[in-house]
């Protein structure tokens, strides 16, 4: 048994939430939120790939945060 099974799943509501400090510059949250770091800080140090990155993360934030719960049940990440 992993270390990650037994934590709980994540929230796309809550993910969203984190996406809002994008609206003022800060990109990329919702990214260190799902743990994805590199990521995040890619996010962070290019406003959210000039905006086209976070308009991206709009539509398929449920989606990666479904990727990252099975990933974490499964124990890979």
């Amino acid at each position: 048994m992993s270390a990650y099974s037994s934590l709980p799943p994540k929230d796309s509501g809550l993910a969203y939430v984190f996406m809002l400090p994008t609206l003022v510059g800060v990109a990329g949250v919702q990214h260190f939120y799902l743990g994805r770091i590199f990521r995040g800080i890619i996010w962070l140090l290019t406003f959210g790939l000039l905006g086209l990155g976070t308009i991206y993360d709009l539509f398929t934030l449920k989606r990666q945060t479904r990727q990252v719960n099975a990933r974490r049940a499964l124990g890979i990440d």
